[in-house]
């Protein structure tokens, strides 16, 4: 998982679920489906040839999303970080 300490480079991106987004797609792009097998993606995806913790990742971001849509989270904020 990346994670950003205080004094590393921030994301450029101040969305609310940037780190959340990033942290997913450098786990899609660092599994052995994208590396050897040369796939995208959102083939390694689809195919189910990613580790667990992608998947997890894809959750939360779902999640993430979701909250920015639900009127009864602006009060509790988003989820993600």
């Amino acid at each position: 998982m990346v994670t950003f300490g205080p004094d590393e480079v921030e994301l450029a991106d101040k969305s609310p679920c940037a780190g959340v987004r990033a942290d997913l797609k450098m786990c899609l792009l660092n599994s052995s489906c994208c590396k050897e097998d040369k796939k995208t993606p959102r083939e390694c995806l689809k195919d189910g040839l990613v580790p667990d913790e992608c998947f997890q990742l894809r959750q939360s971001f779902f999640e993430c999303k979701r909250s920015l849509l639900d009127n009864r989270r602006r009060f509790r904020g988003h989820k993600g970080y």
